[in-house]
């Protein structure tokens, strides 16, 4: 019994081992793919004002698709207000509404929640 005993300990404990190093191993993946999702945000926020116009539309069609929030409306404006090419301010205008227009909505229904 003693045999057998040591043998499920040692079983227990490489199964606890690769429990951790997968554990490990997934946190790594983790964090990488944190920054390199970082990383991508802050290159389309200055490829929004690229002197390449395919990287200023570009970076408008993943503002486009990004979550509405106050710093992305101000950049917006910014971005407006320096842009000389009429279609590409016409489509920050129309980015712009609609963002401007979901947190409106969102401030709305907090407020209904609060009150």
């Amino acid at each position: 019994m003693t045999v057998r005993r040591r043998s499920q300990r040692a079983e227990g404990r490489r199964l606890f081992k690769t429990v951790g190093v997968v554990t490990l191993a997934l946190a790594l993946i983790a964090a990488l793919g944190a920054l390199l999702v970082r990383d991508q945000i802050s290159r389309h926020r200055r490829d929004l004002f690229s002197p390449h116009p395919m990287r200023r539309l570009a970076a408008l069609g993943y503002l486009s698709g990004h979550e509405a929030s106050v710093d992305a409306v101000r950049l917006l404006r910014d971005y407006i207000a320096w842009e000389t090419r009429p279609l590409f301010r016409r489509r920050a205008s129309q980015i712009l509404t609609r963002m401007e227009r979901r947190l409106a909505a969102d401030v709305a229904t907090s407020a209904e929640v609060a009150g």
